[in-house]
């Protein structure tokens, strides 16, 4: 039976468990030695503007998931934009003949939430020998007919979608397959991209998709490109590239970006799929491990905030659990789903990604020039932030030497904060949302500089923030 849950900007029918709006509703055994003053009011997506990331709702096209499942839960998420498969092979089961329904059912329902969609073309089809497979490492097309096929799949969904989606991604993942070289990377997404732009002229396209965040193949790939003349076809190119401690993954982010800067001056690194289990498991990306919940909701956390902190848009993957039919579940979802796609629970993830998407809208700039210090036993991340229009500012920190654990223990490290004035500071803990105070005797203003003593950090973000700019709720 359907579960009718209120708050104060949003009110759904949710057919899974009822999400939890209470103030208490991420639970953790963290004990920070502060006192507690209230917690993050969660905004849905109708209240907030925009923001860096996507949420995955991938698979879709492979029915490894089932969007009517899960659509109650995006809205309150507060993530505008969500990524989509199109899935030709499930359009097209009879050549010559294409049913869009299930696609246009997806898109119509989730446009009319307010969401924005970001849709990748892939992957291949069976019908046609040589038409590439139809799963992930599935070759691209391969022969006349089969490529000749694609561009009439690509062009009628494009025709189809005019108006409705902007944004497209390219095959997901080419990479894995070995027989791809980056010529034919650059090729197939040529040949893609340019079915599309003529029938969208002012489509925005994610290029490449790829697997890896290797610079190296990025740079082939985009010299592949350029030697065609179409590196401007796109306004992204997109990586994967999975590390169990996500903090390890920004020197190759650094240098994609540089690599990128040496062959346009417009597009943009966009990192297209991040996530982490909340469970053991032995397929897909972050296997053998001992993911917990907790460890995975810190693991989330980290990557977005490290993305954003290193100005690359970014995705959340993914909303929910899927059954991947000959494989495993991949339990990467702030959702879990039983095997047979229905939502039991929700998961920690979604209420520490939702807490975070409260705070990090797009009224937020980053602060660039050095003015975080941070004196702790272990390696930090530490990146500041202001409201644009206010000035107002809070600082996102945490341990970033190893892989998340599932323990809540926090030690205690000295903050010096450069040149941001933050007039009431309020200490908070995005994986719970709770807000804590700043005991005034660990608070020491010296000419331009704060400095914070004793400050609880642990291997999940935590922030030093003004209060006035939390989404604050005693």
């Amino acid at each position: 039976m359907a579960v009718t849950v209120c708050c104060a900007a949003w009110c759904v029918a949710v057919a899974g468990p009822k999400i939890d709006t209470s103030p208490d509703r991420a639970k953790t055994d963290l004990n920070p030695g502060l006192k507690q003053i209230g917690t993050i009011q969660p905004r849905g997506v109708n209240e907030i503007s925009g923001s860096n990331w996507t949420l995955g709702c991938e698979t879709l096209d492979r029915d490894f998931a089932d969007y009517q499942q899960y659509k109650e839960y995006l809205v309150p998420l507060g993530i505008r934009t969500i990524r989509l498969q199109g899935g030709w092979a499930k359009t097209e089961k009879v050549k010559g003949t294409y049913d869009f329904t299930w696609l246009d059912t997806i898109l119509d329902d989730a446009r009319g939430r307010g969401l924005n969609i970001l849709l990748e073309t892939g992957y291949g089809n069976a019908a046609y020998q040589g038409g590439g497979g139809t799963d992930l490492s599935g070759g691209f097309p391969t022969s006349e007919e089969g490529l000749a096929a694609w561009d009439r799949w690509v062009e009628t969904m494009a025709t189809r979608y005019k108006g409705k989606v902007r944004d497209w991604a390219m095959w997901n993942e080419p990479d894995n397959n070995k027989q791809h070289k980056p010529e034919n990377i650059a090729a197939f997404n040529i040949r893609t991209a340019e079915i599309i732009k003529r029938v969208i002229p002012d489509a925005r396209i994610a290029g490449l998709s790829l697997a890896s965040s290797s610079p190296k193949l990025l740079e082939n790939c985009l010299k592949a490109l350029a030697e065609k003349g179409k590196v401007d076809l796109f306004h992204w190119f997109i990586y994967h590239g999975y590390e169990f401690n996500p903090d390890r993954s920004y020197q190759n982010v650094e240098e994609l970006k540089a690599t990128l800067a040496k062959y346009s001056t417009k597009a943009k690194m966009r990192q297209g799929e991040n996530g982490c289990p909340s469970e053991t498991t032995t397929k897909f990306a972050l296997p053998n491990h001992p993911w917990t919940e907790s460890s995975q909701a810190k693991w989330d956390l980290r990557r977005m905030l490290g993305d954003l902190g290193h100005d690359v848009e970014s995705a959340v993957f993914t909303i929910c659990d899927f059954n991947h039919t000959g494989r495993e579940i991949n339990r990467k979802g702030l959702l879990r789903a039983t095997a047979d796609k229905k939502v039991e629970k929700i998961k920690p993830a979604y209420y520490a990604v939702q807490n975070c998407v409260a705070v990090f809208d797009d009224a937020l700039e980053r602060v660039k020039e050095p003015v975080v210090g941070v004196m702790y036993d272990k390696a930090t991340a530490s990146f500041a932030y202001r409201n644009k229009k206010t000035g107002q500012a809070l600082v996102a920190l945490w341990d970033n030497s190893g892989t998340p654990d599932d323990a809540f223990v926090t030690r205690p490290a000295q903050v010096v904060v450069k040149g941001l004035a933050i007039q009431e500071p309020v200490w908070v803990d995005l994986v719970s949302g709770r807000i804590y105070e700043i005991p005034a005797d660990r608070i020491l203003n010296a000419g331009g500089f704060t400095i914070f003593k004793n400050i609880p950090l642990y291997d999940a973000p935590v922030l030093i923030a003004e209060k006035a700019l939390l989404p604050f709720r005693p």
